[in-house]
């Protein structure tokens, strides 16, 4: 199952309904204490109630009820359920789907008790004209009494399946009218019902900011503890001689112990009979702590690393545990990951983040008051939250792009202080490009006095975009403020006129001196060597100016796989996965072994050159003024 969106009302600052959607990567930015934790914090009530459990205290405090609720709306719902033993049913045979055909499920807490349990519910779309009650609620005896007194032909039902009544009585209604109804699953067939839908939600796993990062943490602990636990299993024939020899040399004492007490009181030593009262618990004797380099306890490093070790951890629990839920998805809710991280951690994160959303039955959501990291994000992922006195208000910033002026503003972004030494803005699609774009700087520059080495340079800041985001950008100038020009560098991908063509005209009409540039290639991918790609990745491929190099080489990779299926019969987001994960090799690894030579055959009209002798030309201008 997927999650599509998150219900929340009277529960904590959020007092009003409101209905947030959620997609693979979803990213919640807005102030301190605007409510972007609490989404994420509900969720883990509904889905666990463990990390975060339900309080009195979590009712909202202007609410005039003493109920909270949080619901939950899912799409890639399975296609059978199995309720009884008797037959196999659907939600939409069973009418348990909302007007968009999704599974809505309500969890609503009564807080005014000291003991909270959820009552759950189903929000259906549900015949309201013909039908009493719910179906669902009603046990097997009141399922054949309804049978009776809608005067059903008894012979063409199944009597003593409780599917087979429900669907002839749906099947008797005429011309049914429909409505939104709460349907409890507290009665009848609705428990069960419940337990089955339960065990194929998405596992959810909630990584929280305010945590001391120890590698005594369970995330570091649990994968640890998996560890010994899989480790004692492979020697378990061994360890159950130790065990013997154990309990033999442990008799062996207590008998000559008992025998010394006969010699005193025969009666006494009668009652004593020596044994083992439970089995040995290995698991418990190895204690974990872990060491980095140079054997510096994980405590003791910084709080940026140990807070990304821990992250990591945290990824793997909970794939182990995706991985032993029979398919079941999963959801990372990860709050604040660019604490006390360097910005070129930042970056790495969020590309890690971005890649791991796009892994299949994977969603991720994060929660940001940072600026450069909401930047790194693509901005269908974006949910502004902001306090209006109407409420709280959560904003798609794909719906409308003023919110990302909004955001900018709220953030920070337009203030944010620029070190004095930084004369230019260099804008590219992704954070890949970012580092080609550096690394062919690096290359140039060696042979080429005139152009500036983007890796080692103050002067030029180089960010990503992202193609989503890239159109507000350039269209509101949302950077303008800060007096400095831009250059601009986008995909041609492959088309007449560029894709950005459009954008490209606007920044280059700007008459600040900002220029924009559309490749003659169709991505940076294009301009790596095949000979670099021969070197690093031992694969000999040949391909042209405009081809989809990432995906011929996912390609080829896949094939030379012989237990892989077939290239054709991916789903696109499989093939997404595999062209992220070798387009992040080519712009991390293979462009590093490309030589100044191997540029110029790729790049015949030097058009690299060209992009970076104008961004060097800007720091030089800047630099002769002073």
């Amino acid at each position: 199952m997927k999650l599509e969106k998150v219900i929340l009302e009277n529960f904590r600052s959020y007092k009003e309904r409101i209905s947030v959607d959620i997609n693979d990567l979803t990213s919640f930015i807005g102030k301190n204490d605007i409510g972007k934790s609490t989404i994420l914090e509900a969720l883990e009530i509904f889905f666990n109630n463990t990390v975060v459990k339900i309080e009195q205290e979590d009712l909202c405090v202007h609410s005039n009820n003493n109920f909270v609720r949080i619901g939950c709306v899912f799409s890639d719902l399975p296609k059978d359920i199995i309720i009884d033993s008797s037959a196999i049913t659907t939600l939409e045979q069973e009418y348990l789907l909302n007007i968009d055909n999704q599974l809505e499920i309500h969890k609503i807490y009564d807080c005014s008790k000291k003991t909270i349990n959820p009552e759950v519910f189903i929000i259906a779309n549900y015949p309201s004209t013909e039908l009493s009650t719910d179906l669902i609620q009603l046990n097997n005896t009141q399922l054949k009494k309804l049978v009776k007194e809608s005067a059903l032909d008894e012979k063409q039902i199944v009597m003593s399946s409780n599917v087979s009544i429900r669907q002839a009585i749906y099947r008797s209604l005429v011309n049914p009218e429909f409505s939104l109804k709460e349907i409890s699953l507290a009665k009848g067939e609705g428990k069960p019902l419940w337990e089955k839908i339960k065990g194929q939600l998405p596992l959810y796993s909630l990584f929280q900011s305010d945590r001391p990062s120890l590698d005594g943490d369970s995330e570091v602990q649990d994968p640890m503890k998996l560890a010994v636990k899989e480790a004692l299993e492979t020697v378990q024939e061994q360890l159950d001689l130790i065990k013997e020899n154990i309990e033999k040399k442990v008799l062996e004492v207590a008998g000559h112990t008992v025998e010394k007490l006969k010699e005193m009181d025969e009666t006494l030593a009668k009652q004593l009979t020596p044994k083992f009262t439970e089995e040995p618990k290995w698991d418990k004797i190895f204690k974990l702590s872990l060491d980095g380099d140079e054997n510096i306890p994980i405590n003791k490093r910084g709080s940026g690393v140990r807070r990304l070790i821990l992250l990591n951890f945290f990824r793997a629990e909970a794939e182990r545990k995706m991985s032993k839920s029979n398919g079941r998805g999963v959801i990372y809710a990860i709050e604040e990951p660019e604490t006390a991280q360097h910005p070129n951690n930042q970056m790495l994160l969020a590309e890690a983040l971005k890649t791991l959303s796009e892994t299949e039955n994977t969603q991720v959501i994060l929660t940001t008051h940072v600026p450069g990291f909401a930047g790194l994000l693509p901005i269908d992922s974006l949910r502004y939250i902001e306090k209006t006195d109407l409420g709280k208000m959560i904003h798609n910033a794909s719906n409308d792009m003023n919110v990302i002026k909004d955001v900018a503003n709220a953030l920070g972004v337009l203030r944010s202080p620029i070190e004095d030494n930084v004369k230019l803005l260099v804008f590219v699609e992704g954070i890949h490009d970012v580092e080609t774009l550096k690394t062919f700087s690096e290359i140039i520059s060696q042979v080429n006095e005139g152009i500036i080495n983007l890796r080692e340079t103050k002067r030029v800041v180089v960010l990503p975009l992202g193609g989503s985001t890239l159109k507000g950008w350039v269209e509101k100038h949302y950077l303008k403020s800060l007096g400095l020009p831009e250059v601009h560098i986008y995909d041609g991908d492959n088309m007449s006129p560029p894709k950005y063509q459009e954008s490209c005209n606007m920044v280059n009409a700007r008459g600040d001196g900002s220029k924009a540039f559309s490749t003659n290639k169709r991505e940076m991918e294009n301009y790596i060597s095949h000979k670099a790609i021969k070197s690093v990745l031992d694969i000999d491929i040949a391909f042209t100016s405009q081809c989809n190099v990432p995906n011929l080489l996912a390609k080829k990779i896949h094939e030379d796989d012989v237990y892989s299926s077939p290239w054709d019969e991916l789903k696109p987001e499989k093939v997404k996965q595999k062209e992220s994960k070798i387009k992040k090799r080519l712009n991390n690894e293979v462009v590093q072994a490309m030589t100044y030579e191997q540029l110029c055959e790729v790049d015949i009209d030097k058009e690299v050159e060209h992009w970076l002798s104008t961004i060097s030309n800007f720091c030089l201008e800047s630099v002769a003024s002073n």
